[in-house]
């Protein structure tokens, strides 16, 4: 049902969280906007669970000297992400925040002619995710390193 069922490596229970409005079976869609994701972790009840499984792994550590972040920037996971960068800065001052702005290879993405209203508005979605991910993402960590296959990270 989700992506984590495909997985060979078994994952421990407390690593998953399911954001239950945005799984195949939501009833919202996609999680498409910056603004969407953001929103997500202005909910108490989901920054409650978020703090609650963070916390048991720091638990954990002997000697924490930091995380890392991946976060998708293309789409509403970078709102997400920005939010999560944001807690961690804010609960952990001190330790390293290395995050990892991610985005996919996109085919014809300077390509004008015969864009339908969707594709643009795809598009611009697509920009704006990335350039306040980028913004956002780089403002709460240590260090914030975009990877791509896309040497233009898929901004045209």
């Amino acid at each position: 049902r989700v992506w984590s069922d495909y997985l060979n490596v078994q994952l421990h229970p407390k690593s998953i969280y399911v954001i239950q409005q945005y799984n195949h079976d939501g009833y919202s869609g996609r999680l498409e906007a910056f603004g969407q994701g953001e929103r997500l972790l202005q909910d108490p009840g989901c920054v409650d669970e978020l703090e609650d499984r963070l916390h048991f792994y720091v638990e954990e550590c002997d000697y924490l000297q930091g995380f890392q972040v991946l976060c998708d920037l293309h789409n509403g996971f970078s709102g997400v992400g920005a939010k999560v960068t944001e807690l961690l800065y804010d609960e952990y001052s001190g330790k390293g925040i290395l995050t990892w702005g991610l985005t996919p290879v996109m085919h014809d993405v300077g390509v004008i002619v015969g864009f339908s209203p969707q594709d643009f508005q795809k598009n611009f979605y697509r920009l704006m995710n990335t350039a306040l991910g980028i913004v956002h993402l780089s403002s709460h960590s240590s260090l914030f390193c975009p990877l791509s296959l896309n040497g233009s990270l898929g901004i045209k």
